[in-house]
């Protein structure tokens, strides 16, 4: 969308980029606190970026779907580890079993990072890492692997999911406990401020804390104050926030309750940008402005039905829209079955198309504010989220809430509530307690490959036997050493890659180090 021509609707109807009250009365998009949107015509000057999550099996049939996507008309990449990635353990570590490729990619050394990428320039494309545990030692895998390919950190464009907090709080993969893994994270994005000028070092992370069972305003609430929480922990080393909050992003659930969840976000962007300014005393407008990527909820897909499935994810994308997303991840219908299908992922990256191409949504900054209703449960979840955040900051903050089990507790309660009503017929949810089919056609799954497994297990078996020995050995030893002391991890953690150490050897260095991190099972 051009900025030069007339906008106009089907009809003909000529179209502003906003429409509002004065701007003394309501800020308009492009302007403090943002509650309308970070750009004064939003999509209208430059679309958001369509970046869907993909991942599962071998390095080379996540890049097989990766280049289909591409082609299909995809402008990001989203990448999805699988659980032993996730939880930072190889291919063959025994906790590996029957998990390796099956919810997402297996990727556990930098010559497989290279496999993941490879024909994609990640010089020109922007790439996703969703892993936060071992988030330091993937980012160094990929820095690595883009390395051999001719791409230095300074020109890689993406986003690294590193919220430890919310992992603690809702989704539960780990590597070691609270405190130590706030130090690496702060490594992490003080290394990439540096090193990595065009990189988000951080997307915080409402969406698994919504997935968890939480209620918009606490989705809103935890992930802001996680968010505080990294800001904080690089203000106290002496780190200055405008030096990094620019390159700061968030993530957020986009669920089925239209009008509340395009209040949350434009709720989330208000306060974020009052609590950097006020606050933390960023100075630098960039730094106040809340970049958003959003995935449509994937808790809210049925596996009954689940064609129904296409009509709450186009719903939910379009919230997305009218909300100001920067990015955005559409489900594929047929996720509570499997991984998607290739012909599933295609369908749910042309709902993004529809609603850019053929909607008008796109055409005009926050069609909906002004709107009594949205307005108001814009004030509502505002002023809920304060609260929240209030009682954490009289914990000492949300990484003491974590270790309390605050919002955990929340969290439990939250869903406990919404289960009782869903049981009781007072939440609806048509193809599961209303308006049920007794037989139901199951379409067409992915299958996981079972010799996934084993060839990911020899290609890490045969890469101990073929690396250099001792430079490998040395590069962990400067690793340990670093995490002992007072050093940033990063450049370490990069030389180990470069030796070819893998995901688990890097990540049992932290563990021996700082220790394992056990869930109480509080909650």
């Amino acid at each position: 969308m051009g900025t030069t021509r007339t906008v106009t609707t089907i009809s003909g109807v000529p179209l502003a980029p906003v429409y509002g009250e004065p701007p003394e009365e309501a800020p308009p998009p492009g302007e403090y606190p943002y509650t309308r949107g970070l750009h004064p015509q939003m999509y209208r000057t430059r679309p958001w970026t369509m970046r869907m999550f993909a991942g599962f099996g071998s390095p080379e049939d996540t890049n097989a779907r990766f280049r289909h996507l591409l082609e299909e008309g995809q402008t990001g990449l989203s990448t999805a580890f699988d659980m032993p990635t996730l939880m930072g353990y190889d291919p063959d570590h025994p906790s590996s079993l029957g998990e390796v490729g099956r919810e997402g990619v297996s990727a556990a050394s930098a010559g497989e990072m290279q496999r993941l990428f490879a024909g994609i320039d990640l010089g020109a494309v922007s790439t996703s890492l969703t892993i936060s545990g071992p988030a330091p030692v993937a980012l160094a895998l990929f820095v690595v692997a883009a390395r051999r390919s001719g791409v230095e950190p300074a020109r890689l464009r993406g986003t690294l999911q590193a919220d430890i907090l919310k992992e603690f709080i809702a989704q539960k993969e780990w590597v070691v406990p609270e405190r130590p893994s706030m130090r690496l994270i702060g490594d992490l994005i003080a290394w990439c401020t540096d090193e990595m000028p065009l990189w988000h070092p951080v997307s915080v992370s409402g969406y698994h804390i919504r997935e968890a069972g939480s209620t918009a305003a606490q989705e809103l609430a935890f992930t802001l104050a996680d968010g505080l929480a990294y800001v904080e922990e690089l203000v106290a080393r002496g780190v200055d926030p405008d030096s990094f909050l620019p390159r700061f992003s968030f993530f957020f659930n986009l669920h089925i309750e239209l009008f509340e969840e395009i209040a949350k976000l434009r709720a989330a962007r208000r306060l974020w940008a009052s609590l950097m300014r006020e606050r933390v005393g960023a100075v630098d407008p960039r730094s106040w402005q809340m970049r958003t990527h959003v995935q449509t909820s994937g808790v809210s897909l049925t596996a009954q039905q689940p064609l129904l499935n296409v009509a709450r994810v186009a719903i939910e994308a379009l919230g997305a829209v009218m909300a100001g997303t920067q990015s955005l991840h559409t489900n594929a219908y047929d996720e509570t079955l499997s991984i998607p299908t290739p012909a599933s992922a295609t369908l749910a990256l042309r709902t993004q198309q529809m609603i850019a191409e053929e909607t008008g949504v796109a055409a005009v900054a926050d069609p909906l504010g002004g709107s009594y209703y949205v307005e108001a449960l814009t004030d509502e979840l505002e002023r809920q989220a304060r609260d929240y955040i209030a009682r954490i900051d009289a914990m000492g903050g949300m990484v003491a809430a974590v270790e309390e089990g605050f919002p955990q507790a929340e969290i439990a309660d939250a869903s406990y509530a919404y289960q009782r009503e869903f049981e009781a017929g007072e939440r609806r949810v048509v193809g599961v307690n209303a308006h049920v089919e007794q037989h139901g056609e199951e379409p067409p799954i992915h299958r996981a490959d079972p010799a996934v497994e084993a060839r990911q297990v020899e290609r890490v078996q045969a890469l101990r036997a073929g690396r250099d020995a001792a430079a490998h050995a040395a590069a962990l030893s400067r690793l340990r050493e670093a995490c002992a002391g007072g050093a940033n991890v990063m450049p370490h953690l990069v030389d180990a890659a470069e030796a070819d150490a893998t995901v688990g050897e890097m990540c049992d260095v932290l563990r021996e180090v700082f220790g394992a991190y056990r869930d109480p099972g509080r909650w």
